[in-house]
Order: structure tokens, then sequence, then C-alpha cells
């Protein structure tokens, strides 16, 4: 497939828009099983769907150079679980499910998929397979053929459905690479990426410490329970917080101790801003620094903290884990960074006010299934 086929959807290198997108669905690139669901083409992502299956299998794997993911199935589910009307997957388990979009990439067009900020926000671990997949959540250039979620639920076990949304797919034209630290600090410069008086834009990204000296409320964060009820990944404001989150105040000397695989949302003490003609992502934290890591990479959109979409001090939500042993954060720690990609156009709805997005201007805030 070329690029005649989907006329002038794709001009320039960088990362499509909402057009662009809609373009590649017109042209039959994403290959939708299902009329488009209400915001499932976000300003520089399209989300993805559960199908009506998922296959419990025995441990996750790595489809491999040339062999179909349906291959690997075969051989390693232990049942299929019907999602038409809605399933419980349980923690500890490894499911894998069929999405209901398929791709046939044109020349010159990759993609990448991380999990949806509420998927991050309830523990769930999700990464995308393709057939003679080599790296989970890539998706090459000129990739045609069908789209697995592997989900694995690590602390609340979850409800999900045929139509369910858990990941977001960014698809790039090109070979637009981040941005330099030279342009960075450019942009930062003209539009103000990280509100601190000393941004560091070393690393290929953008540095993002951890706020431990509270909210209005006097919080840092909250810790997930174990044995909590389970959660329907697609009802709104839901779930009373206490039956899920163990808040945690702020302490007098600015540090947390974050005891081995439990699970953690914290804010991190900048506020955040990824202007329009940009997108973002936060990378996980270099693991030689320290035995923690932010647990899941995520996309921020353009317009996320952008003035103009409502999003004035919004902060990155970071979702932690410590490793192996107990390990101590400090007020101010560097915990992450954002990568900032160009966009190959600036989209034609923002982050924010133009989409009632759900974390816009956000603090230290949970996933939106819990009452506020």
């Amino acid at each position: 497939m070329g690029q005649d086929i989907l006329g002038d959807a794709i001009v320039g290198n960088g990362i499509l828009s909402d057009r662009q997108i809609a373009g590649l669905v017109d042209g039959a690139a994403v290959v939708i099983g299902a009329p488009l669901a209400p915001a499932q083409v976000q300003p520089a992502s399209l989300d993805l769907r559960l199908g009506t299956k998922a296959h419990r299998v025995r441990a996750s794997f790595m489809p491999g150079r040339g062999v179909p993911v349906a291959d690997k199935l075969a051989r390693l589910t232990l049942h299929e679980i019907d999602l038409s009307a809605g399933a419980v997957l349980e923690t500890g388990c490894v499911y894998i499910v069929p999405l209901m979009e398929r791709l046939a990439l044109p020349r010159g067009i990759s993609a990448a998929a991380n999990p949806k900020s509420s998927t991050g926000r309830l523990d769930i671990f999700t990464r995308l397979m393709t057939d003679g997949g080599v790296e989970f959540d890539k998706i090459p250039e000129g990739y045609t053929g069908p789209l697995y979620l592997e989900v694995s639920p690590r602390t609340f076990p979850v409800v999900a459905r045929a139509g369910s949304r858990l990941t977001q797919v960014r698809f790039r034209s090109g070979r637009a690479s981040p941005l330099t630290e030279g342009a960075l600090s450019a942009l930062h410069a003209r539009e103000v990426l990280v509100a601190t008086a000393n941004p560091d834009f070393s690393g290929g990204g953008v540095a993002l410490s951890i706020d431990l000296k509270g909210n209005a409320a006097g919080l840092v964060g909250y810790r997930g329970k174990r044995h909590a009820p389970v959660v329907d990944v697609d009802r709104v404001g839901a779930y009373e917080l206490a039956d899920f989150w163990e808040p945690l105040p702020a302490r007098g000397d600015g540090e947390l101790i974050l005891d081995p695989d439990e699970f953690y949302i914290l804010v991190s003490n900048e506020a955040v801003h990824v202007p329009p003609d940009v997108a973002a992502e936060m990378t996980p934290f270099d693991p030689l620094v320290g035995e923690f890591r932010v647990h899941y990479a995520g996309f921020f959109d353009p317009g996320f903290g952008h003035g103009a979409a409502g999003g004035t001090g919004a902060r990155a939500v970071l979702e932690v884990r410590s490793h192996e042993v107990p390990f101590i954060l400090e007020h101010g720690q560097t915990i992450g960074r954002l990568v900032y990609e160009p966009m190959a156009e600036r989209p034609q709805a923002l982050y924010g006010a133009d989409l009632k997005s759900n974390y816009q201007a956000q603090g230290l805030k949970l996933s939106k299934h819990f009452r506020a």
C-alpha cells in the first residue's frame, strides 16, 4: 500500500495527528472491526478495542520472527473467555486478547503502543503484540496483520468486555526523532515545558522529580490495597476510594519508603506542558539509578497542560514500584523523563477542553473509576 491510497492524509514527518489517523482509517490502513467509538481518535493516538474473546495463557511470550501469534496461542492457551458481555480478569494471570483493529500500514508509517492513562493507574499491565513480533508495543513500518493485547491485572481484578479500551497506538511518519537537548531548551524558552527554575534537559528528555511535600489535603500519594473488589474498566466514578487505596500522608522529612512489589500513585513536583505542535512520552526511569521505576511509560497528547486548553498547572501522575528491596524516595528526586517528538501537523482537537479529557489540569489524581 502506498501514499496514493491515502491521498493527502499524510504530509510531513512526525507523530500523526487526529486528522491523519482518520485518514488511515478511511484509507483502510487501519481496519476497524466495528464503527469508531466516540473519542476513540485522540489528538495524537488511536484507542484500540478488545475483541470478543480472551485467551488465558500459561505465561507471557514473544511471537518471534515469522511466527503468527495464533500459532503460539494454539499451544499455550489454557482456556478461552467470552468477553461479549464482560468477564473478570484475575490478578496474577496472563491473557491474550485479539483486538478489533487490524493494520495494513503504508510505506513510511510505523507505530508504537502504550497503556492508556486509566489502565496504568489501575495497575493493569498491557503490551501490544503483532504477528512475527520481536518487540512488544512496536509495530514496524508497513506491518499488515492482526493486533493482540497481553493483559495482566497486577493489583485489582477487573471486568473487561468487547470494546473496552486499555491501550492506545501512535503512528509515526518518516524518521522523525525525539527533540534534542538544544531543541528542548529552545522550545522551553518559548513555551515553558516544565515549571521549574532549573530545568534538566539532559538524557534525551525533560527530567521530572517527585513531590513528597504533599498537596492541599496533606497527601503525597496512594498505595493500592491487596484483596480489593473488582473494578469494571468501563465504569466512571463508580467506586469508593477507600475500598481500593490507602492514602499516604506527607511526612516532615519529605521521604517515602517504597515497599517491594507494592503499587503507588504519586505525582510530579513540576507542572508539565505539551504544546500543540509536539507530543510527549514518559520513559521508564533508569534502573541503574535506583531499585524503582515508573511502572508504565505513558503518552501525553498535544495540549496536555496547555493554558488555552484549560490545563494550566497539570502535573504528571506516576505509577511507581520498587523491586527486590525497599527503597527511599526523597522529595525532589528525579523519577522519570518526558521525551518530546514533533507532530507531523497540529491536531484539530487538543487534549483538554476540546475532548473533555479526564486528566487535564490534574494534580495527584487516581483513575477516572473512583469518586473524588
